[in-house]
């Protein structure tokens, strides 16, 4: 918005926020892209992030239940014999 808006430029912004001019334009560049969007707040994830997070989840619990499967199926194989 400093750049954008109030035409600071992006080396005066970056020295008054103390970061590097590279990060502001990876900001800017975000904000091009998904406009308000790109920034959620703290804590919040864009849509396509939480819902990679939950897909992730999702995966790491089906491999938990598969291994859980997998030992019950030898355990009573072995019952069988």
């Amino acid at each position: 918005r400093l750049v954008q808006k109030e035409g600071k430029s992006v080396a005066q912004v970056a020295r008054e926020m103390g970061l590097h001019e590279n990060t502001i334009y990876r900001w800017i560049a975000e904000f091009k892209q998904d406009g308000s969007g790109a920034f959620p707040g703290s804590g919040q994830l864009k849509p396509e992030d939480k819902a990679m997070r939950d897909l992730q989840k999702r995966i790491r619990d089906l491999e938990e239940e598969n291994e859980i499967l997998k030992k019950a199926m030898h355990y009573f194989a072995k019952d069988r014999r």
